[in-house]
């Protein structure tokens, strides 16, 4: 055991199955066995880590503790976020003094153990106007990216419009592309949202409906994602 002004013993903890991109609650003991209170910006946290070590996630969401006085303990019940995709990964709670330093980078203990992250599996629904169709392989590559681990999945509009009319240049963004693109600045278009996932409705995009991409929530937007767009059928 570590000694210094910032330890912590960690006694026995629970995790319940944990679904890629979800956020769950563990259960924790833990004891101060430093020589300072906790009082103030000390977080249980955690890392997510790879089978070689290397951090997948290092700044977990933090859980605020209550005020410890050395040698005192408390049951605790963190939030969790499961990392994406699926897969075998490692956890490890840490503590962090906020702004100043881990825990563990002080030279106490992390409480770590190997987890089995599992696909999300969840209800989903996309509003899409009635001239609006999903490309024939949309449907799966929407599922494949919920049970990833993405709450939210959009992508790009095929414009069908008769050959002498562009398509409309707030549709530019949108053209179908190769691939994923990472921090997409645009509004979400006709997106496919997991249930009990809010989102902020925008002004529609060419006559589509458009949403801001979440804040709290992991995210896609996906080029090959697909949908096609007949404005003539409107």
């Amino acid at each position: 055991m570590s000694q210094g002004p910032l330890v912590v013993r960690w006694g026995d903890w629970t995790l319940p199955e944990l679904q890629a991109g979800t956020v769950t609650r563990a259960r924790v003991r833990l004891e101060n066995v430093g020589t300072v209170p906790w009082r103030g910006a000390i977080f249980l946290a955690y890392h997510w880590l790879d089978d070689h070590g290397n951090a997948i996630v290092w700044d977990g969401i933090r859980t605020t503790l209550p005020p410890l006085a050395p040698g005192e303990r408390a049951t605790v019940e963190p939030r969790v976020r499961a990392p994406i995709p699926p897969g075998r990964y490692r956890l490890a709670l840490d503590l962090v003094a906020e702004h100043r330093a881990w825990f563990s980078e002080l030279g106490s203990a992390v409480a770590a153990r190997e987890v089995t992250v599992v696909p999300r599996d969840a209800k989903t629904t996309a509003e899409l106007p009635t001239w609006v169709e999903p490309a024939p392989d949309w449907e799966q590559r929407v599922a494949a990216a919920h049970a990833e681990g993405y709450a939210v999945v959009a992508g790009a509009i095929d414009w069908r419009r008769g050959l002498l009319r562009r398509v409309p240049r707030a549709l530019e963004p949108y053209r179908p592309g190769p691939g994923r693109v990472p921090g997409f600045s645009h509004a979400l278009v006709c997106p496919s949202v997991v249930a009990g996932t809010s989102l902020e409705r925008l002004a529609d995009v060419a006559g589509l409906p458009a949403f801001a991409a979440p804040q709290e929530e992991p995210w896609l937007y996906d080029g090959r994602i697909v949908l096609r767009a007949r404005p003539d059928r409107r």
